[in-house]
């Protein structure tokens, strides 16, 4: 399915083997405009096959790494088809047996591919349904389908199962957007919580990763890495490498490596190397980042512009000019970046840690020269992504190196490798300039992005004269700004771009709130005619128990919202301050989310939960230490993520709305953490945050500075 030129009936199905398919296209309209004779891979993003046993396969290139949508996706595609849970099966991130994805990210995969596969799910069951009119000789309004079976309504015993009817079938369908979907009162399949289809496997420990994969001969790589980002190799002796038993040293342009049957053993000979760097000269450092984004960065756009700035300004009650700032942030997931490659005759077969299978396809075909279609790759369980396993450096190194050794070989990076080579959230600045008038209402917001981009930077409160600037990089899509402003790779990091505008946003919110003299909630309900956010508010407040009192209130609770990937969230937290050591402890969080329709309540719960408890890690400890491109963070003895013992009291509300279809679930929740923080320390003492992480250290830095 991997070819980009179109297949006949016969060779499709001479791959899928028979019966009932469905193809899914998220523009089945270009599908239906080629030859109706031939496919178009390239046309259609999943398809399930109904076959003579019953059992329904899905073929979609989107992958699991721990978010739950192997388990979400089937239920969909269940409810709709009207077949049980226990008869799908799931084949992801697979290039030669899927259609082509773009990618697993941006909490996509249930908003938008999702309402394609329950409509493939609708048209195959009509599909069914006529097939079984015409079999029991009775009106298609007539039957029922239900757990696989097609009865006649009132007469069970006159029947057909889905299996008997794809026997022997040859049958293609192009999904109708228009097909009929059950309504939520419906539902037998989603809005419910099965046991997730990967919990056994993961629990006992039989899932397999790309460093789990083992092949007959393959070998284990260590490759030469610089000491800093731009440092440039002058010489390397690897005589005592190649001299070390059954070690092989490889050089492929500036690929250097030592391979060996062991991996201990590779790490022994690699250390033999003696390799000479020079290093650019280091400017960059953790505090004079933010001056150079500010006078570096371009690529600018006006995302919002209504009212008169200048006007609101020079008539302002009172007038609030603030920055705000945030360090790089690494992803840090539990599996480093790893990948198997096994490259011979002219084709090469990749397993790899992944969230986009087809662009890393691409990449290693170019690398090897080889056509796109001899480049298959296969993405097990990934260990954790959160953005960062997008680059797929190590996939095209572990296909260089085999075509090189014509053996199969593994690059798996170590922890201090993951570090150095990630693609980091990058550091950012957000400048504020609001005002209130006379009755207390906000008058004025002009905002003024750098290095973040758009997502989250959206006014979510009615102010008549608002202008949003972003200054730099507009979105993950471009990396424009890169190379030259950032002393290393940045790229998507959990809703990217959001955690910094949500954390500039809300705090300035506060800010105004608690100078007008107003409870925070009151405040932001004043300011909000959504009536969507400002359901999700009261319900977060409700739930929590708010009583209403200006900041500082001396309880230490705050409050903040945001709208992400189609979901519209509050958070409220109550935080206790240390004011001598500078010590933050998070006891109890209540996040409220309207999702649409919740698939699965308790996956839907353990992204809440995961979302905020990830975030107290950018929160208190998460920022990167460098030195030029020299970077110092190289293991979790230096780099803190949130422990167990961090974790707070988390309280999941979901919030009804059965009316939308359902939404990105993986990323709204963190995106409000560093604010709904922020905002509770200050009504605990008194002191504003306006640089995360908010470490102990500056936390005293701002009590001293403004005594409580």
């Amino acid at each position: 399915m991997n070819t980009s030129c179109g297949l006949s009936r016969r060779e499709f199905f001479g791959r899928v083997g028979g019966g009932i398919v469905v193809l899914v296209g998220l523009t089945p309209a270009v599908l239906r405009a080629q030859d109706p004779k031939r496919l178009y891979p390239e046309d259609f993003n999943a398809y399930l096959v109904i076959g003579a046993s019953g059992r329904v396969t899905v073929f979609s290139g989107k992958i699991e790494m721990g978010q739950g949508v192997l388990t979400s996706q089937a239920q969909m595609l269940a409810e709709e088809l009207g077949v049980p849970l226990a008869s799908i099966d799931m084949v992801l991130g697979d290039t030669d047996r899927c259609p082509w994805d773009m990618g697993t990210f941006g909490s996509l995969t249930t908003r938008m591919f999702g309402p394609a596969l329950r409509a493939a799910g609708a048209q195959a069951r009509l599909t069914l349904l006529s097939l079984a009119a015409a079999r029991l000789g009775v009106a298609q309004d007539k039957l029922v389908a239900r757990d696989g079976m097609i009865s006649v309504a009132g007469d069970t015993s006159r029947k057909v199962s889905y299996g008997e009817l794809s026997r022997g079938a040859r049958i293609t369908k192009i999904v109708d957007q228009k097909s009929v979907l059950r309504a939520a009162s419906e539902f037998t399949v989603m809005g419910r919580s099965p046991a997730r289809l990967d919990g056994v496997e993961k629990v006992t420990g039989a899932a397999r990763y790309a460093g789990d994969i083992r092949l007959p001969g393959m070998l284990y790589a260590r490759i030469l890495r610089p000491p800093a980002h731009g440092a440039r190799l002058l010489q390397a002796d690897t005589s005592d490498a190649e001299a070390y038993p059954g070690a092989r040293v490889v050089r492929d342009g500036n690929l250097l490596a030592v391979l060996h049957a062991h991996p201990e053993a590779a790490t022994i000979a690699f250390a033999r190397i003696k390799a000479q760097w020079q290093s650019p000269e280091a400017r960059l450092d953790p505090e004079n980042i933010f001056d150079h984004l500010v006078n570096t960065t371009t690529d600018q756009k006006t995302a919002t512009e209504r009212g008169d700035i200048r006007a609101a300004r020079a008539g302002a009650a009172k007038l609030f000019e603030t920055t705000y700032r945030k360090g790089y942030v690494a992803h840090a997931p539990i599996e480093t970046h790893t990948a198997l490659a096994d490259v011979r005759d002219g084709k090469a077969t990749v397993w790899a840690s992944t969230q986009t299978p087809f662009p890393t396809r691409d990449l290693v075909a170019r690398s090897l020269k080889l056509k796109a279609q001899d480049v298959r790759v296969i993405t097990p369980y990934v260990g954790g992504g959160f953005g960062g396993k997008s680059a797929n450096m190590q996939a095209v190194e572990a296909a260089r190196l085999s075509q090189a050794v014509g053996k199969p070989v593994q690059v798996a990076q170590t922890r201090e490798e993951e570090f150095f080579y990630d693609t980091f959230d990058p550091a950012a600045v957000v400048k504020i300039v609001s005002s209130l008038d006379g009755n207390g209402r906000i008058s004025l917001w002009d905002y003024v992005v750098y290095a973040a981009g758009e997502r989250g930077s959206a006014l979510l409160y009615d102010v008549p004269n608002a202008r949003i600037h972003l200054v730099g990089r507009t979105s993950f899509a471009s990396e424009t700004d890169s190379a030259s402003v950032h002393p290393f790779a940045v790229g998507p990091w959990r809703a990217p771009g959001a955690n910094m505008n949500a954390f500039a946003v809300e705090s300035q919110i506060d800010i105004m709130a608690s100078a007008a003299g107003i409870d925070p909630v009151e405040f932001r309900l004043r300011h909000l005619s959504d009536a969507r956010m400002r359901r999700v508010l009261q319900t977060a407040a409700d739930a929590f128990g708010w009583k209403a009192a200006a900041a500082p209130s001396k309880r230490g609770l705050g409050v903040a919202c945001n709208v992400d990937a189609g979901t519209y969230v509050a958070t409220i937290a109550e935080v206790k301050v240390d004011a001598a050591t500078g010590k933050v402890k998070v006891s109890r969080i209540v996040c409220a989310q309207d999702m649409g329709i919740v698939v699965n309540p308790v996956g839907a719960r353990m992204q809440i939960e995961g979302g905020l408890t990830m975030g107290l890690g950018y929160v208190f400890s998460e920022e990167l230490r460098f030195h030029g491109g020299q970077v110092l963070d190289r293991n979790f003895d230096s780099y803190g993520i949130t422990r167990f013992s961090d974790a707070p009291r988390i309280e999941a509300v979901l919030v009804k709305n059965d009316e939308l279809a359902p939404q990105g679930g993986g990323e709204p929740s963190i995106t409000t953490t560093g604010a709904v923080i922020a905002n509770a320390v200050f009504d605990a003492i008194g002191v504003r945050m306006f640089r995360l992480p908010m470490t102990p250290e500056r936390l005293r830095q701002a009590i001293a500075v403004k005594p409580l």
